[in-house]
C-alpha cells in the first residue's frame, strides 16, 4: 500500500465479487476470500443467497477486496461516488465465459489532509474497528460512536490492516419519563390506553430516530410507575452521541405536548457488556479480592454496589475504590476488599455513566470458609521417637505456604514438610528426656499450623500435644522376706502421673490378678502398691512394676521371699476337745499335709512341751503324750497349742485344744479313739481323726460330732466331707489366694463340675460335702471379673447337681444348723451371671432338670424385647420373663441379660427362713452385666402348683435381710395379674423372683377381700363425712354450748378428737387409693404419710384420754377447782405434745435403717423393728386407763338413792352400766382393743372384720354419741334452725328451765339423763348447801356423759 502523504486525497474502497477461478490483480490490493463464519453487510447477504440457488457447480466463491485509490485533487472524490451509485450490480464478466461478476463496489474510508496531519475518516454507515481505535488517535473526543463499537476518525492511515468496516446493529434499551400521573391501564397491554402510549410514543419515536444512520426500528416495550416511565428499543447501526441527543430533540418536538416528556430523562444502555474481572478466582475467608470493572467508555463516573443489602460501597477500612482512564478510551474502576468474610459474598455491581448512557455489570462472588483438619489432641512420649503433627486444609487450593508456631512452658522443635498439591503439612517432633524432664511430665504445648494464600487468607489448626516423660520407677527398697500366712506389700512410685495401664506380672510374664493391687495418681507422679494379705508359697518370685504408656514401658522389679509355715486353717489338730482323767494320760497331735524344716513345741498355760515328728505319706503329725498326773491341778479345763516356727525364725499358733481334766470316777465313755468322757459329755473331732473310714482319693474334711450316752459315744452329727469334695475345697482356698487366680479359674470350673457329677450320691447323703460345695462356689463367685460360656455351663452344672430332689432331704440336715446355705448359694451364683460375657458367640443357653437359662447380648443399634420361657415338665413347672426394648435401650451396648430359672430352690429358701408361706412356683433370676441408672420394668409369669388360699404376693430375694441372712421381700414389686393357676408379676429391679401365698390375709380378688375393701373404704368415707359434720355442728353450737368451765373442755376435747381423726382418715385413703391401683409412692412420700397417720392415730387416743381424765376429774376431784386456761394448756400438751414426742421418737430410730416403714404399705413396720407397737401400746395404755376411768364412773352413778329399793337398785344397775359402756365404749375408743388382735400373723379373719367395722364408723359414733346426742346441743340448734311453731314451745321450755333446776326431777334435761341410765324418783335433800353442791356434781356429769 502506498503511503498517502504524498496526495492530496487517499479513497478506499471495497469491491465483492465472484468468481469460478483465481484472478491476478496487478495494483497493490488486499483480497480477502469470505466464509460463512465472517460479518458481511446485511443488505448483500440476501443477494448472494439469490445467486447460489441460480449458480450450478462448480460453485464459485465470492471474494472481498480492498481498493485503495489516491487522489491529487480532492474534487475527484465526489464524481467517482457519483458514479459508483449509479452502477447496477451484478456486473457481469466476459459474456461468452460468465467467470467473475462484480457483486458491489462501496466507497468506505477517505483519507484528506488536515493541517500537519491526515484524518481518515470512514463513510455513512461504517467505522474503524476498535482495536484500530484504542492503538491509534483519533480525531476528535466530541464525535465518538457507542462505546465498544467503532470510531468514525483515525489520524493517519493505518501501516497495515483492514480499513473502515461496515457497522452492525447495536439495539439500545432507552427510556424516558412523562411527568403525567401514572394510570394502572397502563399495566395492561390490551387497554385501550395502554394502545394509545405505545402508538404515540412509537410514531414520535420513529420520527426522531429516524434521522440516525442505519436507523432499522423503535417498539415501545413497557411502562413503569414514577410519574410514567417509558422503555423502549432503539435499533440501529451506533450512532454518535451528537446525533442520539439531536434525535431525542426531533422526539420532544414531534410528541404531542399533552404527554410532557421530560428531554433530561433520557437513559440509554448498550446491549454489550463491560469486562468484569475478580481475582483470585477461588475466593477464602480472609483473601484480599480485586474486583475490576472496565468499559471502552472515556469516563471516570464509576459506582459500586452491594446487592445483597442494596447498600453502596464507599471507601473505608476494608473497602477501596480505584478508577482511572486509560488511552482516552477505556475507564478501568477497581473494587478493593480486604479481609474478606463469608458475610460478604453476593451479587456485586459495576455502574458507569457517560452522558445519558448507563453501562451496568454484575458478577456474584463466593466466599469459601477455610477448615483446617489437624488432630485436636496428642499424648507424646519424650523417648526420642519421631512423631508426627499432620493437618489439612479441606479447601484444595494453591496455599503460598505454611508456617508451624508452638506455645507453651517447654519448647520441643521439629521439622515441617508441606505438600501444596494434597493442601497438608506434616511437623516431626523427635522429643527426649532433656527436652521434658519428668517434672514437667504432663506439660500441654499447642502447636498451630496456619496456611497462608497468596491474597492474604490465613487458616490455622490447634494440636494439643501434652508430652510424657518416659516413667522412673522408685521401688520398695527393702527385701522382702516373709513366711506364709503373713502379709507383704510391694510400693512401685512413678515419678510422672501420666500412663494408660499400670499392672503387675510375674517373672513367668504371668499377669497378677487385678483385685491384689491399687493404683492411685498424684498431680506431680503415681504409685501402685501390691498387697498380700495371706501370702502363701505361690508368692515367692520376682514381681515387676509396670507402668504403660502407649508402646513404651516403665519396668521395676523386686523379688519376694515366701519362707515355708503352715497356714493355722491348715493345721489339724486332734482332739479338739477331750475329756482327760487327772491320773490318766492323752495323745495331743497337730498334722500339716507337708513335711518341711519346722520347730515344733506344744504349750499348756506357762508349760511348753517336746513334740515328736511322725511322717505318714503325704502328711506329717507333731504329737506329745500328755499325762495329767504330771500338773498339779485337776478338775480343769486347759488349752493346748501347738507352736510352729521356721527357718527364717516366724512363728505360727495352731488351733486350740481344749482338755477338760475331770477326777477319773466321773468318766463313763471310753474309747482308744475318740477318747473318755462323762455323761452327757459332747466333743468334737476331725472327721480323719476318727471313726470314720479313710478313703484312697485322700483325707476327708469336716467335722463329726460325739455324745457319751450311758457308756458309749454316739454318732450326734456328721458333717464330714468326703474326700474328693474335701480335696477340691482346699484347692479353692489357695486359688483365692493365689496371684493367677484369674488364669485358674477356668480348669478348676470344669474339674469341680466333672468330680461334682461322680460324687452326686455322697452328696445326697452327705450335708458336710453339700455345704462344701457351696463354700466352694461362693468362693470362686467372689474371683471373676468375666465369665464365658464354657465357665457358666460348669457352675450351672455343679448347680444342677446339687438342687437335685435327691439332695433336697440333705438340704433339711444342713439347714438345721446353717441357716444361710441356700441364701449364699443363690448369691453366688447371681455373681457369675453378672460376670457373664457373651462377646460375639451366639446367646448361651443352658437346660437341665435343675436349673435352666437363656440369655441376649444388647446391641446398641436394635436392640430387641427380652423375652424368654422356661419349662420343667418334670415338676409341672414353668415360667416367662418380659422385659421390653424400651427398657433395653438405655443398657450399655454388648451389655448381657441371663435369666436363670429353678423349680426347686424356692423350697429350699422357705426352709432357710423358717416360712411355711411359699407357693410351689420357679425360682427365676435375671441379671445384666452391668448396672442400671434408667428407670426399669420386667414383667414374669410363673405357674403356681398351689393357688388355693391366701394372697399371692410377688417377691424377691433380699440378701440384705435377717442380718444378712436374706428374706423374701415385696419391695418394687406387685401383682399384675392373677387367674388361680398363673400369676404375672412387675417389678421395677432386678434379682431373683418367685411368688407366696399369705395364709394371714385373704386374697384381695377373693370375695373376702373385696368385702373387707368395702367395708374399709365405705366405712372410711362415712367416718370422714360424719367427722365434717361434727365440726360444722360443733362451730354452730359452739358458744351456746360451751358456757362452762366443764362443757368449754368437752367440747373443745370432743373438736380435736373429730379433726385429728378426720386428718388421719385423709391420709389413710390417700395413701390406700394410691397403693391399690399400682402407683408408685416414692419411698419419702410413703415415709412422711406413715408419720403423719400415726401421729393423728395418737392424737385421737389421747385427746380421748384426754376426755376421760376429764371426767375423772369432775366426778372425783368434786371440790378442786383450776382455771380454764390451765386445764386447756394441760389437754393440748396431752393431746399434741404426746403424740408427736412418740411419733417422732419412732422417726428417728428406725429410719435410718430404713426400717420405719413396710416394704409395701405405708404403715409402721412390724416384721424388722416392731415399730407398730409405738402405735400400739400407747392404744392399749388409753384403752385401758379409759375402762379404768368407765367403771369409776359407773360406780359414783350407782352409790344408792334415798328413798329407792334395794332390788330396784340392782335391777337397774345392769341397765346403767350398759347404757354407759354402750356411750363411753365407742366414744372413748375401746374398740381399738380389737386391733390387737390383728398385729399378730395367724390372727382369725373374723377379728379382721370386727375390728374394720367398728373401727372406720368411729366417725359416725363420734358424730352421734359425742356431739348430737348431746341436750344441750339438740336445744342450740333447735334454737337456730326450728320453725316458729317451734318457737313458743321452746320459749315455754327456757321459762321452764329457769325456775326448775337443772337436774331436778322435773326438768326435761334431769329426765332424759336419768331414763338413760334407768333411775326414777326423787332426790330429797336436806339442806340447800347439800342441794347445790349435788347439782353442780350432777351437772359436770352430764356436762361430761351428754
Amino acid at each position: 500500500m502506498k503511503s498517502p502523504r504524498r496526495t492530496t486525497l487517499c479513497l478506499m474502497f471495497i469491491v465483492i465479487y465472484s468468481s469460478k477461478t483465481a484472478l491476478n490483480w496487478n495494483f497493490e490490493s488486499t483480497i480477502h476470500p469470505l466464509s460463512l463464519h465472517e460479518r458481511e453487510p446485511a443488505g448483500e447477504e440476501a443477494l448472494r443467497q439469490k445467486r447460489a440457488v441460480a449458480t450450478k457447480s462448480p460453485t464459485a466463491e465470492e471474494y472481498t477486496v480492498n481498493i485503495e485509490i489516491n487522489f491529487e485533487n480532492a474534487s475527484f472524490l465526489d464524481p467517482i461516488k457519483a458514479y459508483l451509485n449509479s452502477l447496477s450490480f451484478p456486473i457481469h464478466g466476459n459474456n461468452t465465459d460468465q467467470i467473475t461478476n462484480i457483486l458491489s463496489i462501496n466507497v468506505t474510508t477517505v483519507c484528506r489532509p488536515a493541517g500537519n496531519e491526515i484524518w481518515c475518516s470512514c463513510e455513512t454507515g461504517y467505522g474503524w474497528p476498535w482495536e484500530r481505535c484504542l492503538h491509534n488517535l483519533t480525531c476528535q473526543e466530541h464525535d465518538v460512536f457507542l462505546p465498544g463499537h467503532h470510531c468514525s476518525c483515525l489520524k493517519e492511515l493505518p501501516p497495515k490492516g483492514s480499513f473502515c468496516l461496515l457497522q452492525e446493529d447495536v439495539t439500545l434499551n432507552m427510556r424516558v419519563r412523562l411527568n403525567v400521573g401514572f394510570q394502572e391501564d397502563l399495566m395492561n397491554t390490551s387497554s385501550a390506553l395502554y394502545r394509545s402510549y405505545k402508538t404515540d410514543l412509537e410514531t414520535a419515536f420513529r420520527k426522531g430516530y429516524g434521522i440516525l444512520p442505519g436507523f432499522k426500528g423503535v417498539t415501545v416495550t413497557g411502562f413503569k410507575s414514577g410519574s410514567v416511565v417509558v422503555t423502549y428499543e432503539v435499533k440501529t447501526t451506533p450512532p454518535s452521541l451528537e446525533l442520539i441527543h439531536k434525535a431525542n430533540e426531533q422526539v420532544v418536538q414531534s410528541l404531542n405536548q399533552t404527554y410532557k416528556m421530560d428531554y433530561n430523562s433520557f437513559q440509554a444502555v448498550a446491549s454489550n457488556e463491560s469486562n468484569f474481572s475478580v481475582t483470585p478466582e477461588i475466593i477464602l475467608e480472609g483473601d484480599t479480592v480485586s474486583l475490576v470493572c472496565e468499559k471502552e467508555v472515556l469516563s471516570s463516573n464509576v459506582s459500586w454496589r452491594y446487592e445483597e443489602q442494596q447498600l453502596e460501597i464507599q471507601n473505608s477500612s476494608r473497602f477501596s475504590i480505584y478508577t482511572a482512564v486509560f488511552n482516552n478510551m477505556t475507564s478501568v474502576s477497581k473494587l478493593t476488599i480486604h479481609n474478606i468474610t463469608p458475610g460478604d459474598a453476593g451479587e456485586y455491581v459495576c455502574k458507569l455513566i457517560l452522558d445519558i448512557f448507563e453501562y451496568e455489570c454484575k458478577k456474584k462472588i463466593d466466599v469459601m470458609p477455610i477448615q483446617i483438619l489437624a488432630n485436636e489432641e496428642m499424648k507424646v512420649m519424650c523417648d526420642n521417637n519421631p512423631v508426627s503433627l499432620n493437618c489439612c486444609s479441606q479447601s484444595n487450593v494453591n496455599w503460598s505456604k505454611v508456617e508451624w508456631k508452638q506455645e507453651g512452658k517447654i519448647s520441643i522443635p521439629g521439622t515441617a514438610e508441606t505438600d501444596i498439591d494434597s493442601s497438608c503439612s506434616r511437623y516431626t517432633l523427635k522429643a527426649d528426656g532433656t527436652q521434658c524432664p519428668s517434672g514437667s511430665s504432663g506439660t500441654t504445648v499447642v502447636y498451630t499450623c496456619e496456611f497462608i494464600s497468596a491474597y492474604g487468607a490465613r487458616g490455622s489448626a490447634n494440636t494439643k500435644v501434652t508430652f510424657i516423660s518416659v516413667a522412673n520407677l522408685t521401688i520398695t527398697p527393702d527385701p522382702i522376706s516373709v513366711s506364709e500366712g503373713q502379709n507383704f506389700s510391694i510400693k512401685c512410685i512413678s515419678d510422672v502421673s501420666n500412663y494408660d495401664e499400670v499392672y503387675w506380672n510375674t517373672s513367668a510374664g504371668i499377669k497378677i490378678y487385678q483385685r491384689f493391687y491399687t493404683t492411685r495418681r498424684y498431680p506431680d507422679g503415681a504409685e501402685s502398691v501390691l498387697t498380700v494379705k495371706t501370702s502363701t508359697r505361690e508368692w515367692n518370685g520376682t514381681y515387676h512394676c509396670i507402668f504403660r504408656y502407649k508402646n513404651s514401658y516403665s519396668i521395676a522389679t523386686k523379688d519376694v521371699i515366701v519362707h515355708p509355715l503352715p497356714l493355722k486353717l491348715n493345721i489339724m489338730v486332734d482332739p479338739l476337745e477331750a475329756t482327760v482323767s487327772c491320773s490318766g494320760s492323752h495323745h495331743i497331735k497337730c498334722c500339716i499335709e507337708e513335711d518341711g524344716d519346722y520347730k515344733v513345741t506344744f504349750h499348756m498355760d506357762s508349760l511348753s512341751l517336746p513334740a515328736a515328728k511322725e511322717v505318714n505319706e503325704k502328711q506329717t503329725c507333731y504329737k506329745h503324750n500328755f499325762n495329767a498326773n504330771s500338773v498339779s491341778w485337776c478338775s480343769k479345763t486347759v488349752d493346748v497349742y501347738c507352736h510352729f516356727t521356721n527357718a527364717a525364725n516366724n512363728s505360727v499358733w495352731s488351733p486350740s485344744m481344749k482338755l477338760n481334766l475331770v477326777p477319773g470316777e466321773n468318766i463313763t465313755c471310753q474309747d482308744p479313739v475318740i477318747g473318755v468322757g462323762e455323761p452327757g459329755k459332747v466333743i468334737q473331732k476331725l472327721c480323719r481323726f476318727s471313726n470314720v473310714p479313710s478313703s484312697p482319693d485322700g483325707p476327708v474334711g469336716g467335722i463329726i460330732t460325739y455324745k457319751c450316752v450311758g457308756s458309749q459315744w454316739e454318732e450326734k452329727r456328721n458333717d464330714c466331707i468326703s474326700a474328693p469334695v474335701n480335696s477340691l475345697l482346699q484347692m479353692a482356698k489357695a486359688l483365692i489366694k493365689s496371684p493367677s487366680q484369674d488364669e485358674m479359674l477356668p480348669t478348676y470350673l470344669k474339674d469341680l463340675s466333672i468330680s461334682i457329677d461322680k460324687v452326686e450320691h455322697e452328696i445326697s447323703s452327705s450335708p458336710g460335702s453339700l455345704g462344701a460345695i457351696i463354700n466352694i462356689l461362693d468362693l470362686l463367685s467372689t474371683v471373676p471379673t468375666q465369665v464365658n460360656s464354657e465357665m457358666m455351663m460348669h457352675v450351672l452344672s455343679t448347680v444342677n447337681v446339687i438342687l437335685g430332689k435327691p439332695v433336697l432331704n440333705t438340704w433339711k440336715v444342713l439347714q438345721q444348723q446353717w441357716t444361710n446355705q441356700s441364701s449364699q448359694l443363690l448369691h453366688s451364683v447371681e455373681r457369675f451371671s453378672q460376670a457373664l460375657q457373651s462377646g460375639d458367640s451366639p446367646p448361651l443357653s443352658f437346660s437341665q432338670t435343675n436349673v435352666q437359662m437363656s440369655s441376649m447380648v444388647i446391641k446398641a443399634s436394635h436392640p430387641k424385647t427380652y423375652q424368654q420361657r422356661f419349662v420343667f415338665p418334670y415338676f409341672d413347672l414353668w415360667g416367662n420373663v418380659v422385659i421390653d426394648k424400651s427398657y433395653l435401650e438405655n443398657l450399655q451396648s454388648d451389655s448381657s441379660i441371663v435369666t436363670m430359672a429353678f423349680p426347686t430352690l424356692q423350697a429350699i429358701l422357705a426352709q432357710d427362713i423358717q416360712e411355711n408361706n411359699f407357693a410351689e412356683s420357679l425360682v427365676m433370676t435375671t441379671t445384666v452385666s452391668h448396672n442400671m441408672t434408667m428407670p426399669f420394668r420386667i414383667s414374669m409369669t410363673f405357674k403356681n402348683n398351689s393357688p388355693s388360699g391366701g394372697e399371692t404376693k410377688c417377691v424377691f430375694w433380699n440378701f440384705g435381710l435377717a442380718n444378712n441372712t436374706g428374706g423374701w421381700d415385696s419391695s418394687g414389686c406387685y401383682v399384675e395379674e392373677g387367674d388361680g393357676d398363673n400369676v404375672t408379676c412387675i417389678c421395677d429391679h432386678l434379682t431373683s423372683f418367685s411368688i407366696l401365698m399369705s395364709p394371714d390375709s385373704p386374697d384381695p380378688s377373693s370375695l373376702l377381700g373385696i368385702l373387707l375393701d368395702i367395708i374399709s373404704y365405705v366405712g372410711v368415707g362415712f367416718s370422714i363425712l360424719s367427722l365434717a359434720a361434727c365440726l360444722v355442728v360443733e362451730a354452730v353450737v359452739w358458744k351456746s354450748v360451751t358456757k362452762n368451765r366443764t362443757s368449754y373442755m368437752r367440747h373443745t376435747c370432743i373438736v380435736n378428737i373429730a379433726a385429728s381423726l378426720l386428718v388421719a382418715n385423709t391420709w389413710f385413703i390417700v395413701v390406700a387409693a394410691i397403693q391399690d391401683n399400682r402407683y408408685i409412692l416414692c419411698k419419702t412420700a410413703c415415709v412422711a404419710a406413715t408419720f403423719f397417720i400415726h401421729f393423728f392415730y395418737l392424737s385421737v387416743f389421747f385427746w380421748m384420754l384426754t376426755l376421760g381424765l376429764m371426767l375423772f376429774y369432775r366426778l372425783v376431784f368434786i371440790l378442786h377447782e383450776t382455771s380454764r386456761s390451765t386445764q386447756k394448756a394441760i389437754a393440748f400438751c396431752l393431746g399434741y405434745g404426746c403424740p408427736l414426742a412418740i411419733s417422732v421418737i419412732t422417726l428417728g430410730a428406725t429410719q435410718p435403717r430404713e426400717v420405719y416403714t413396710r416394704k409395701n404399705v405405708c404403715w409402721l413396720n412390724w416384721e424388722d423393728t416392731k415399730a407398730l407397737l409405738a402405735f400400739a401400746i400407747p392404744a392399749l395404755i388409753i384403752v385401758v386407763v379409759n375402762i379404768t376411768i368407765t367403771i369409776v364412773v359407773i360406780t359414783k352413778i350407782l352409790r344408792p338413792s334415798i328413798g329407792d329399793k334395794p332390788c330396784k337398785q340392782e335391777k337397774s344397775s345392769l341397765f346403767q352400766i350398759s347404757k354407759s359402756i354402750g356411750v363411753l365404749t365407742p366414744l372413748l375408743g375401746l374398740t381399738w382393743g380389737f386391733g390387737l388382735t390383728t398385729v399378730f400373723p395367724g390372727t382369725n379373719l373374723v377379728f379382721h372384720i370386727i375390728f374394720a367395722i367398728l373401727n372406720v364408723f368411729q366417725g359416725l359414733f363420734i358424730l352421734l354419741f359425742g356431739c348430737l346426742w348431746d341436750l344441750k346441743v339438740q336445744e342450740a340448734l333447735l334454737n337456730k334452725f326450728s320453725l316458729s311453731r317451734w318457737s313458743s314451745q321452746h320459749s315455754k321450755s327456757t321459762s321452764l328451765g329457769s325456775s326448775t333446776p337443772v337436774f331436778s326431777m322435773s326438768s326435761p334435761i334431769s329426765r332424759r339423763f336419768n331414763n338413760l341410765f334407768g333411775k326414777t324418783g326423787t332426790y330429797n335433800v336436806s339442806t340447800p348447801e347439800a342441794t347445790s353442791s349435788s347439782l353442780e356434781n350432777s351437772s359436770s356429769a352430764s356436762s361430761l356423759l351428754n
